[in-house]
């Protein structure tokens, strides 16, 4: 236990220095916290074996996984958030339009490309592999975004649209993964399944959205109980708390499997709660307060995640370059192209598909549903290739284009220090 403490007490700390290292040359706090924790990490100071100073192997950082999942229920709920009545009736459908179709673009240029290099090279990677590759494509990674967003108050209508538009892109990349999925192990076995390739993510996407409303509407109704800000706030964490446990359960009832999206089901308790709640802003406001440290940690626990190994192998590479140069052409030609047909502004269709490039948690647990492939472990490393190059890379980009589109208001350096107040002292007489 006091390892553990000490552990995590030190990737903390060492992702906030590394920040103040980061803000030296302009790069944002996120990529500052992925940084440090490839330094802890096992290729790293964790080869040194010291206890509690950097994670000696991939095991151990995988132990942290629930600050991990807390972390992503917390990033979900807060972006249900961007989903409030007044904002759809503006943004929504066009929020929805670019979600489907800039995915369902990526998939398609990245299977294109693929199934070519399969063609040139079979020995390479096979046809159920690069299509299942493509699907993995259109996932993009909101927890990195959302923190540019909040470390550099973006505000404008590209940051409306983006976060909408991450919190849509889980629910289309889930139905694209599971339909190519579902292909590339009929291609392998002779035989298709309609039960896991249609039914199940059906299943899945609804129950998580049903299971989500049910916890929003709860979550106000108990909410109303309390007046104080401290116990309301107390009773939002419980919620976000239970409903990322909820998340994790799986159960098959007649050879049909459930089980539920961590990620649609705290961004629709979010969206539910905040469009019922007359006070859930100020929740909002304090809750993203006391969530923090937890996201330094996630971070910092990603980039120890990230297994340094896949740089050895240079077939790895070659189809990880491709993958990254025709999934960011996807991405950017998609968002282009969509955000075109529904009329929003130069500003957006240039710069949209630029943010949509962080990619990280979704595609890895897709790339591990992927190892039952019969190039499944070739899948995976090239996924965590590019969450290497993208983890790293995609934050800063995520930045300029949000500065280049007059969203990020240049501001001096602010302290929020105050000072302490002297209060009278107090007669006894």
């Amino acid at each position: 236990m006091s390892e553990i403490l000490i552990s995590l007490s030190v990737a903390l700390v060492a992702g906030l220095m590394m920040s103040r290292l980061a803000k030296l040359v302009n790069l944002p706090a996120v990529t500052a916290y992925l940084i440090a924790g490839l330094l802890l990490g096992p290729f790293c100071l964790g080869l040194l074996k010291i206890p509690g100073v950097g994670f000696s192997s991939l095991e151990q950082v995988g132990s942290f996984n629930i600050v991990s999942q807390l972390a992503l229920g917390f990033i979900a709920f807060t972006i249900g958030n961007e989903f409030r009545v007044s904002e759809l009736r503006h943004m929504g459908k066009q929020a929805i339009t670019v979600g489907i179709l800039q995915a369902v673009i990526t998939t398609v240029i990245v299977d294109l490309a693929l199934v070519v290099l399969h063609l040139i090279r079979p020995d390479l990677i096979s046809v159920s592999s690069a299509i299942t590759l493509g699907a993995i494509a259109a996932a993009t990674a909101p927890a990195a975004t959302l923190m540019v967003v909040r470390q550099y108050k973006a505000e404008g209508p590209l940051t409306k649209l983006l976060l909408m538009v991450v919190a849509i892109d889980d629910a289309v990349g889930l139905v694209l993964f599971s339909l190519s999925f579902g292909i590339a192990q009929a291609l392998e076995a002779g035989s298709i399944s309609v039960v896991s390739v249609v039914l199940e993510p059906i299943i899945e996407i609804v129950l998580s959205l049903g299971i989500g409303a049910l916890a929003g509407i709860a979550l106000n109704a108990v909410e109303k109980l309390f007046h104080s800000r401290s116990k309301r706030m107390s009773i939002t964490v419980a919620t976000v708390m239970l409903v990322v446990g909820a998340s994790m359960l799986e159960f098959e009832i007649a050879g049909v499997k459930f089980g539920f999206s961590l990620l649609l089901v705290a961004m629709m308790t979010g969206t539910v709660f905040c469009n019922i709640c007359p006070t859930s802003q100020e929740l909002m406001d304090r809750l993203e307060r006391w969530t923090g440290p937890i996201n330094i940690l996630f971070f910092v626990l990603s980039g120890a995640e990230l297994d340094l190994r896949v740089l050895s192998n240079p077939m790895v590479l070659l189809i990880g370059v491709i993958y990254i140069i025709f999934r960011s052409t996807g991405k950017i030609t998609g968002a282009y192209l969509s955000s075109a047909m529904t009329g929003c502004s130069e500003e957006i269709k240039k710069h949209l598909g630029i943010t949509l490039l962080p990619q990280a948690g979704v595609a890895l647990g897709m790339a591990i549903t992927a190892a039952n492939l019969s190039d499944g472990a070739m899948v995976r490393n090239v996924v965590l290739f590019s969450v290497l190059f993208y983890e790293l890379v995609g934050p800063t980009l995520t930045k300029r284009s949000l500065l280049a589109a007059g969203e990020i208001r240049p501001e001096g350096r602010k302290s929020a220090r105050t000072p302490n107040e002297a209060k009278p002292p107090i007669s006894l007489k």
